[in-house]
Protein backbone atom coordinates (compact mmCIF):
# COMPACT_ATOMS: atom_id res chain seq x y z
CA UNK A 1 0.00 0.00 0.00
CA UNK A 2 1.29 3.45 -0.92
CA UNK A 3 0.86 5.55 2.20
CA UNK A 4 1.32 8.79 0.29
CA UNK A 5 4.13 9.91 2.59
CA UNK A 6 6.73 10.51 -0.10
CA UNK A 7 8.15 14.03 0.28
CA UNK A 8 6.08 14.72 3.38
CA UNK A 9 8.06 16.19 6.28
CA UNK A 10 7.91 14.85 9.83
CA UNK A 11 9.38 15.76 13.21
CA UNK A 12 9.85 12.88 15.66
CA UNK A 13 10.80 13.76 19.22
CA UNK A 14 12.94 11.28 21.12
CA UNK A 15 13.82 9.90 17.71
CA UNK A 16 17.27 8.47 18.36
CA UNK A 17 16.28 5.19 20.03
CA UNK A 18 13.40 2.92 20.94
CA UNK A 19 9.95 3.64 19.57
CA UNK A 20 10.91 7.07 18.25
CA UNK A 21 13.77 5.62 16.24
CA UNK A 22 11.54 2.93 14.75
CA UNK A 23 8.83 5.44 13.88
CA UNK A 24 11.40 7.64 12.15
CA UNK A 25 12.83 4.67 10.23
CA UNK A 26 9.38 3.58 9.07
CA UNK A 27 8.48 7.08 7.90
CA UNK A 28 11.79 7.39 6.05
CA UNK A 29 11.23 4.02 4.38
CA UNK A 30 7.98 5.43 3.02
CA UNK A 31 9.82 8.39 1.50
CA UNK A 32 9.07 10.90 4.24
CA UNK A 33 11.74 13.49 5.03
CA UNK A 34 12.46 13.34 8.74
CA UNK A 35 13.77 15.58 11.51
CA UNK A 36 14.53 13.86 14.80
CA UNK A 37 15.54 15.36 18.11
CA UNK A 38 17.14 13.81 21.17
CA UNK A 39 19.41 14.78 24.04
CA UNK A 40 22.22 12.28 23.38
CA UNK A 41 24.59 13.17 20.54
CA UNK A 42 26.01 9.71 19.79
CA UNK A 43 22.69 7.90 19.37
CA UNK A 44 21.29 10.87 17.46
CA UNK A 45 24.11 10.80 14.92
CA UNK A 46 23.85 7.03 14.52
CA UNK A 47 20.12 7.15 13.79
CA UNK A 48 20.55 10.07 11.39
CA UNK A 49 22.99 7.91 9.45
CA UNK A 50 20.48 5.06 9.31
CA UNK A 51 17.73 7.37 8.11
CA UNK A 52 19.86 8.80 5.32
CA UNK A 53 20.21 5.29 3.96
CA UNK A 54 16.63 5.63 2.68
CA UNK A 55 17.60 8.52 0.41
CA UNK A 56 15.44 11.12 2.15
CA UNK A 57 16.32 14.48 3.67
CA UNK A 58 17.22 14.06 7.33
CA UNK A 59 17.95 16.48 10.15
CA UNK A 60 19.21 15.58 13.62
CA UNK A 61 18.73 18.15 16.38
CA UNK A 62 20.35 17.76 19.78
CA UNK A 63 17.92 19.34 22.22
CA UNK A 64 15.75 18.80 25.28
CA UNK A 65 12.06 19.26 24.47
CA UNK A 66 11.18 19.78 28.14
CA UNK A 67 12.96 23.16 27.96
CA UNK A 68 10.56 25.56 26.27
CA UNK A 69 13.17 27.61 24.42
CA UNK A 70 14.76 24.47 23.01
CA UNK A 71 11.39 23.12 21.91
CA UNK A 72 10.73 26.29 19.93
CA UNK A 73 14.19 26.07 18.39
CA UNK A 74 13.60 22.45 17.30
CA UNK A 75 10.61 23.48 15.19
CA UNK A 76 12.36 26.57 13.84
CA UNK A 77 15.42 24.56 12.80
CA UNK A 78 13.32 21.82 11.21
CA UNK A 79 11.30 24.34 9.19
CA UNK A 80 14.40 26.28 8.19
CA UNK A 81 16.17 23.17 6.90
CA UNK A 82 13.28 21.08 5.54
CA UNK A 83 10.71 23.70 4.55
CA UNK A 84 7.71 23.00 6.80
CA UNK A 85 6.22 20.22 8.93
CA UNK A 86 3.37 17.97 7.83
CA UNK A 87 3.64 15.44 10.65
CA UNK A 88 4.47 15.85 14.34
CA UNK A 89 5.20 12.74 16.40
CA UNK A 90 5.29 13.47 20.14
CA UNK A 91 7.22 10.44 21.32
CA UNK A 92 9.20 11.78 24.27
CA UNK A 93 8.01 10.35 27.57
CA UNK A 94 8.98 8.36 30.60
CA UNK A 95 8.55 8.11 34.33
CA UNK A 96 10.32 7.64 37.62
CA UNK A 97 7.43 5.37 38.66
CA UNK A 98 6.49 7.52 41.65
CA UNK A 99 3.53 6.67 43.84
CA UNK A 100 1.60 9.18 45.95
CA UNK A 101 3.67 9.07 49.13
CA UNK A 102 6.96 9.48 47.27
CA UNK A 103 5.87 12.00 44.63
CA UNK A 104 6.70 15.56 45.61
CA UNK A 105 5.94 18.59 43.45
CA UNK A 106 9.20 18.17 41.55
CA UNK A 107 8.32 14.59 40.57
CA UNK A 108 4.88 15.62 39.34
CA UNK A 109 6.32 18.56 37.43
CA UNK A 110 9.02 16.44 35.79
CA UNK A 111 6.61 13.72 34.69
CA UNK A 112 4.09 16.18 33.26
CA UNK A 113 6.79 18.20 31.50
CA UNK A 114 8.09 15.03 29.86
CA UNK A 115 4.79 13.37 28.96
CA UNK A 116 2.40 16.26 28.38
CA UNK A 117 3.63 19.84 28.41
CA UNK A 118 6.55 19.33 26.00
CA UNK A 119 4.17 17.93 23.40
CA UNK A 120 1.59 20.66 23.95
CA UNK A 121 4.21 23.34 23.37
CA UNK A 122 5.37 21.73 20.12
CA UNK A 123 1.78 21.43 18.91
CA UNK A 124 1.21 25.09 19.71
CA UNK A 125 4.10 26.01 17.41
CA UNK A 126 3.30 23.53 14.61
CA UNK A 127 -0.49 23.65 14.41
CA UNK A 128 -1.11 27.11 12.89
CA UNK A 129 0.95 26.33 9.78
CA UNK A 130 -0.69 22.90 9.41
CA UNK A 131 -4.13 24.49 9.52
CA UNK A 132 -3.10 27.12 7.00
CA UNK A 133 -1.90 24.43 4.56
CA UNK A 134 -5.05 22.39 5.18
CA UNK A 135 -3.20 19.19 6.07
CA UNK A 136 -1.40 17.84 9.10
CA UNK A 137 -0.95 14.86 11.35
CA UNK A 138 -0.32 15.07 15.10
CA UNK A 139 0.35 11.73 16.77
CA UNK A 140 1.34 11.34 20.41
CA UNK A 141 2.71 8.21 22.04
CA UNK A 142 0.72 7.50 25.20
CA UNK A 143 0.44 4.13 26.97
CA UNK A 144 -2.17 1.54 27.83
CA UNK A 145 -1.54 2.77 31.37
CA UNK A 146 -3.09 6.08 30.42
CA UNK A 147 -6.32 4.20 29.72
CA UNK A 148 -6.46 1.84 32.70
CA UNK A 149 -4.73 1.16 36.01
CA UNK A 150 -1.02 0.43 35.78
CA UNK A 151 2.42 1.97 36.10
CA UNK A 152 3.40 4.66 38.57
CA UNK A 153 0.78 7.20 39.67
CA UNK A 154 2.51 10.22 38.12
CA UNK A 155 3.06 8.42 34.81
CA UNK A 156 -0.47 7.02 34.61
CA UNK A 157 -1.98 10.43 35.33
CA UNK A 158 0.18 12.23 32.78
CA UNK A 159 -0.56 9.73 30.01
CA UNK A 160 -4.29 9.90 30.76
CA UNK A 161 -4.06 13.67 30.47
CA UNK A 162 -2.26 13.34 27.12
CA UNK A 163 -5.03 11.13 25.74
CA UNK A 164 -7.74 13.51 27.00
CA UNK A 165 -5.95 16.55 25.61
CA UNK A 166 -5.54 14.91 22.20
CA UNK A 167 -9.23 13.96 22.06
CA UNK A 168 -10.33 17.50 22.80
CA UNK A 169 -7.87 19.07 20.38
CA UNK A 170 -8.96 16.68 17.62
CA UNK A 171 -12.54 17.92 17.94
CA UNK A 172 -11.37 21.55 17.98
CA UNK A 173 -9.47 21.22 14.71
CA UNK A 174 -11.77 18.76 12.93
CA UNK A 175 -12.48 20.00 9.42
CA UNK A 176 -9.18 21.83 9.04
CA UNK A 177 -7.38 18.87 7.45
CA UNK A 178 -5.39 18.23 10.63
CA UNK A 179 -5.95 14.99 12.55
CA UNK A 180 -4.89 14.37 16.15
CA UNK A 181 -4.49 10.87 17.54
CA UNK A 182 -2.66 8.90 20.21
CA UNK A 183 -1.27 5.40 20.27
CA UNK A 184 -1.07 3.33 23.44
CA UNK A 185 1.74 0.77 23.43
CA UNK A 186 1.85 -2.03 25.94
CA UNK A 187 5.04 -3.67 27.19
CA UNK A 188 7.47 -3.11 24.32
CA UNK A 189 11.10 -4.25 24.57
CA UNK A 190 13.89 -2.25 22.94
CA UNK A 191 17.54 -1.59 23.82
CA UNK A 192 17.82 0.70 26.82
CA UNK A 193 14.09 0.62 27.52
CA UNK A 194 12.34 -0.09 30.81
CA UNK A 195 11.17 -3.56 29.77
CA UNK A 196 14.69 -4.57 28.81
CA UNK A 197 15.79 -3.43 32.27
CA UNK A 198 12.92 -5.39 33.81
CA UNK A 199 14.11 -8.57 32.11
CA UNK A 200 17.72 -7.95 33.07
CA UNK A 201 17.00 -7.20 36.74
CA UNK A 202 14.63 -10.09 37.44
CA UNK A 203 15.07 -13.85 37.56
CA UNK A 204 13.77 -15.72 34.48
CA UNK A 205 10.91 -17.27 36.46
CA UNK A 206 9.73 -13.80 37.53
CA UNK A 207 9.79 -12.60 33.92
CA UNK A 208 7.90 -15.69 32.75
CA UNK A 209 5.29 -15.21 35.46
CA UNK A 210 4.76 -11.62 34.31
CA UNK A 211 4.33 -12.83 30.73
CA UNK A 212 1.85 -15.53 31.76
CA UNK A 213 -0.22 -13.13 33.84
CA UNK A 214 -0.14 -10.07 31.59
CA UNK A 215 0.72 -10.84 27.97
CA UNK A 216 -1.90 -13.03 26.25
CA UNK A 217 0.27 -13.54 23.17
CA UNK A 218 3.01 -14.98 25.37
CA UNK A 219 5.68 -12.45 24.51
CA UNK A 220 6.68 -8.82 24.88
CA UNK A 221 6.01 -6.40 22.07
CA UNK A 222 8.68 -5.00 19.74
CA UNK A 223 9.06 -1.61 18.04
CA UNK A 224 8.34 -2.41 14.38
CA UNK A 225 4.52 -2.73 14.69
CA UNK A 226 4.46 0.60 16.52
CA UNK A 227 6.29 2.20 13.60
CA UNK A 228 3.85 0.70 11.09
CA UNK A 229 0.77 1.88 13.01
CA UNK A 230 2.17 5.37 13.39
CA UNK A 231 3.06 5.61 9.70
CA UNK A 232 -0.48 4.62 8.76
CA UNK A 233 -1.97 7.28 11.05
CA UNK A 234 0.35 9.80 9.39
CA UNK A 235 -0.73 8.71 5.92
CA UNK A 236 -3.25 9.91 3.36
CA UNK A 237 -5.43 6.90 4.18
CA UNK A 238 -6.12 8.02 7.77
CA UNK A 239 -8.18 11.11 6.92
CA UNK A 240 -11.21 9.83 8.85
CA UNK A 241 -9.27 8.79 11.94
CA UNK A 242 -9.03 11.56 14.51
CA UNK A 243 -9.57 11.88 18.24
CA UNK A 244 -8.85 8.22 18.79
CA UNK A 245 -6.38 6.28 20.91
CA UNK A 246 -5.28 2.95 19.46
CA UNK A 247 -3.82 0.22 21.66
CA UNK A 248 -0.88 -1.73 20.29
CA UNK A 249 -0.29 -4.22 23.06
CA UNK A 250 -0.96 -7.80 21.96
CA UNK A 251 -4.15 -7.91 24.03
CA UNK A 252 -2.40 -6.80 27.23
CA UNK A 253 -4.99 -4.15 28.05
CA UNK A 254 -8.08 -5.39 29.87
CA UNK A 255 -10.06 -2.22 29.22
CA UNK A 256 -13.13 -2.26 26.96
CA UNK A 257 -12.69 1.38 25.90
Amino acid sequence: MDLGLKDRIALVTGGSRGLGRQIALTLAREGCNVAICARGKEALEQTVGELRGFGVSVLGIQADVTIQSEGDQIVEEAVRNLGHLDVLINNVGGSEGKEFDSADDAAWEHTFQLNLFAGIRLIRVCLPAMKKRGWGRIISVASIWGREFGGGLTYMTAKAALISFSKHLAIEVAGTGVTVNTIAPGSIVFPGGSWERFQASNAPDVVQEFIRNNLPMGRFGWPEPVGELTAFLASQHADLITGTCINIDGGQSRSLT
